[in-house]
């Protein structure tokens, strides 16, 4: 299920997404690799972006009918810039971005540590507008554009053991509407919020891995990665993230067409009861 504020998202006249150059960052996997494959379907001309899951990305480009594959470490702008300069280079513009990657720790506030805190907001929110510059600049020598950031329910919702995420993602769904006023009517910005979306394909023991080098826990203690939700929990999943995306890709105020105001598009998720076991 979705909903939105500021105005609805159905009704609206549908554009036409063939052709279109749009970079998709965290495409390997999970929800960047379920909106990389539905953007292909629906004709555009995807990038995919990974950091270190170069096997996956391979094969979500080849699913994307032979997608362009680009590696970028977004804890370095010069990196993203590469990243950006490399598409216009190989595609001749960029007319969409979707800001997907993205990082998520569990920690109790009073043991973040400095690391803690850079290791997701380096990411999550840093390299969000790093990446929404660097597109920009290249859509405004070409007419304009269209960005999508993906924020989260934990940027609304406060978690108790996720501050610091929330805090990044708060900043993510802040920082759509300042770029959205700065930069129409010739690029939009819009952003999805996602709710916790469960992955089969998560492997425990490389997040266990993970866990014990961060000094803190990545997913909650106990949790069955391959756990489906009870009836009437509502997490939220892959097709309705793509889907969410999509309303925004192609309705007249979304991803192909000017406007002056950002969206949100909001998909239901679990308020963390039991902790998710992804959420960007």
């Amino acid at each position: 299920m979705t909903g939105t504020n500021e105005s609805k998202l159905t009704d609206q006249p549908e554009l036409d997404l063939r052709d279109k150059v749009v970079v998709v960052t965290g495409a390997a996997k999970r929800i960047g690799r379920a909106i990389a494959l539905r953007l292909a379907r629906e004709g555009a001309r995807v990038v995919i972006h990974y950091h270190g899951s170069e096997a996956d990305a391979r094969h979500t480009a080849a699913e994307c009918g032979g997608a362009p594959v680009v590696r970028a470490n977004f804890e370095s702008v010069a990196e993203i810039e590469r990243l950006f300069a490399e598409t216009a280079r190989l595609c001749g513009r960029i007319d969409g971005l979707v800001n997907n990657a993205a990082r998520f720790t569990r920690f109790d506030p009073l043991e973040i540590s400095e690391a803690d805190w850079d290791f997701i907001h380096s990411v999550n929110l840093k390299a969000v507008f790093f990446c929404c510059q660097a597109a920009a600049r290249i859509m405004q020598q070409t007419g304009g554009g269209r960005i999508v950031n993906l924020s989260s329910l934990g940027g609304i919702r406060p978690w108790a053991e996720h501050a610091h995420y929330c805090a990044s993602k708060a900043g993510v769904i802040m920082l759509t509407r300042a770029l959205a006023k700065a930069w129409a009517p010739r690029i939009t910005v819009n952003t999805v919020a996602p709710g916790v979306i469960p992955f089969d394909d998560i492997d425990e023991p490389r997040w266990n891995a993970r866990r014990g080098r961060l000094g803190g826990s990545v997913l909650p203690e106990g949790l069955q990665l391959r756990h489906r939700p009870t009836a009437g929990r509502g997490w939220g999943f892959k097709p309705a993230v793509s889907k969410s995306f999509l309303r925004l890709a192609r309705s007249a105020g979304g991803l192909f067409a000017a406007g002056s105001f950002s969206r949100i598009a909001y998909v239901k998720g679990n308020p963390l009861r039991n902790g998710p076991a992804v959420c960007s």
